[in-house]
């Protein structure tokens, strides 16, 4: 048998004390050996002081769980008083956010979604819960960093993992789901807009007090450094709600369970248009419109309604949700009363073809274009008066055009519609231009097309027989014209011919005329010889009517001589 004597049995008996009483220490807990990558968690056992009264947190020396947390190193405990539960340290990546949740603290506000941050350090629960630190989640948010953080007051939720203590079943699956909630949100990474894809954000606030009154967007607050300082933004007097301030190009760190971003693009007015704002907010103003004008209000920008100014052309960070922009064109534009066509505006896309009854009841349809051009300082006005440029076309200048056309058609037959057509254009023009300046519009043109039949047949009978009474015209025109042709073909042959044969007809023609010249020279010789014989045959009668006077002159001497007595008397 085995047997031992006394001294031995001694050691035996002490060597089992001594490892007793190092089992004993241990497990005792009054010597904690905490890692310097981690921090430790004291949960006090038992205390003179009792237990805690309100809440969890021990601040007084209660049993519970105390605030401090324990750093890397060797730590002292009176045995079997407390339990240190060691925690890693909370690590916020570059560029990401840690969101974070109070499970000991004041009760929220009945207007408070979110705790507020009273600005003590979450690293420091005792400061925490002095300054009135709330429970739940918190408004502030962690960022890229190592925190040594008391998990047992505080759950940090970031992208890649969660961090907390946990106190009873179900912990893991119900931080995992709000963790989940969060990413949905995109809510661990900040907002970050890119100016070359022209685009904004439209935050939407979820914490503070509500909207006042009629008002659907919450008014602009200035200091909180773009809705990334909660504190800042609600002591400014910022409401819960869309928020008309827009977020433009850059990084925003935003607490998503605070702001929520919605990404829009930009409002782009192109070169051609302007943009007339329809506001939904801003203060109500003075109608600037003038008392001429009778249709609605204008007012200056940045108030409730319709802005007296619009926009030129360009790109502008526009809250969508805060007003409409109306684009209205400032170049010509076509309108179209034509069904089968429609401008690329798309604001005649309802027009159809005029349906007219002519003086001599047929019922031709009657396509027209219209050329309209709008100032674009009374583009504002255009919009106030009748919402926007499709309704402007479908309710005014549709039945106006159609109407005037009607009248103008039960003046004139068919045909005369179709001989006139020019004129009736030129006549449209002129007076339509005044009923559109009622408008604020500009009229540049009126163009009609070419009546349709719209299946008629005694209308394709006149059209056939214009048609064939044009082409009897034309072939007049042409059996003119061929006449005249054959005419000058004649002439032609002729004077090939003349060309032909024109050293004979000079020849025939000197001969001629040396033949005329000769007998002209006979004529003049027969002509001279003449008046020499009339002239001689003169002179002789004249020779013999002297001899004869001669000779009576004498007689009548000799009786004269007689009569009184003698040559002496």
């Amino acid at each position: 048998m085995f047997s031992l004597s006394a001294a031995g049995l001694t050691a035996v008996v002490v060597s089992c004390g001594l490892l007793l009483a190092i089992v004993a220490f241990y497990s005792s807990g009054s010597v904690v050996y905490v890692p310097n990558r981690r921090a430790g968690v004291v949960e006090r056992l038992w205390s003179h002081r009792g237990s805690v009264k309100n809440g969890f947190i021990a601040l007084a020396g209660e049993a519970g769980y105390q605030p401090d947390v324990l750093r890397g190193g060797w730590h002292m405990f009176v045995p079997y008083s407390t339990r240190v539960h060691t925690i890693p340290l909370v690590t916020v990546p570059q560029g990401r956010m840690g969101y974070v949740f109070a499970r000991d603290g004041a009760p929220l506000g009945p207007d408070e979604a979110l705790a507020i941050d009273t600005g003590a350090s979450l690293e420091d629960v005792r400061d925490f819960l002095a300054k009135g630190g709330r429970r739940g989640p918190q408004r502030r948010i962690l960022r890229e960093g190592t925190y040594a953080i008391n998990l047992a007051e505080f759950v940090v939720l970031t992208e890649d993992r969660s961090y907390f203590l946990s106190m009873e079943p179900g912990d893991d699956e119900r931080f995992a789901k709000m963790a989940e909630q969060i990413k949905d949100r995109g809510g661990f990474r900040p907002v970050t807009i890119d100016g070359a894809k022209d685009v904004i954000g439209v935050v939407t606030i979820h914490d503070g007090p509500p909207l006042e009154g009629a008002e659907i967007i919450a008014p602009t607050v200035a200091n909180h450094a773009d809705f990334q300082d909660p504190e800042r933004f609600l002591a400014a007097g910022g409401r819960r709600g869309r928020q008309l301030q827009v977020l433009t190009e850059g990084t925003w760190y935003l607490n998503r369970l605070f702001a929520t971003v919605e990404i829009v693009p930009k409002t782009t007015i192109e070169v051609g248009y302007v943009g007339v704002v329809v506001s939904y907010t801003g203060r109500r103003g003075a109608d600037i419109s003038g008392d001429a004008y009778s249709h609605g209000e204008l007012v200056a920008t940045g108030e409730l309604g319709v802005w007296n100014t619009a926009l030129l052309p360009g790109k502008y960070a526009f809250n969508v949700y805060a007003g409409k922009v109306v684009a209205v064109p400032t170049t010509n534009f076509i309108l179209k009363w034509i069904r089968s066509e429609s401008g690329s505006h798309g604001f005649d896309e309802n027009l159809a073809e005029v349906r007219l009854i002519t003086k001599d009841a047929f019922e031709p349809s009657l396509p027209l274009s219209v050329v309209v051009h709008i100032d674009y300082r009374k583009a504002p006005l255009v919009v106030q008066r009748f919402g926007d440029i499709q309704k402007l076309v479908e309710q005014t200048l549709d039945p106006m055009v159609s109407a005037y056309f009607k009248n103008v058609g039960q003046t004139r037959t068919l045909i005369q519609l179709l001989q006139d057509r020019a004129s009736i254009q030129d006549q449209a023009s002129r007076e339509m231009r005044t009923k559109f300046e009622r408008y604020n519009l500009d009229l540049e043109e009126v163009l009609i097309g070419t009546p349709s039949a719209n299946g008629n047949g005694d209308i394709d009978q006149i059209l056939a027989q214009l048609r064939s009474r044009q082409i009897a015209d034309e072939r007049v025109e042409t059996y003119k014209r061929e006449e005249m042709a054959a005419f000058h073909h004649r002439s032609l042959r002729e004077a090939q011919a003349r060309a032909d044969q024109q050293t004979r007809i000079t020849a025939s023609e000197l001969e001629v005329t040396v033949q005329t010249n000769e007998g002209r020279a006979r004529y003049e010789r027969s002509v001279q010889e003449s008046n020499e014989v009339r002239v001689r045959a003169e002179a002789e009668a004249e020779a013999e009517r002297i001899t004869r006077v001669g000779i009576a002159t004498a007689l009548a001497t000799e009786e004269q001589v007689r009569a009184y007595g003698g040559p002496q008397y």
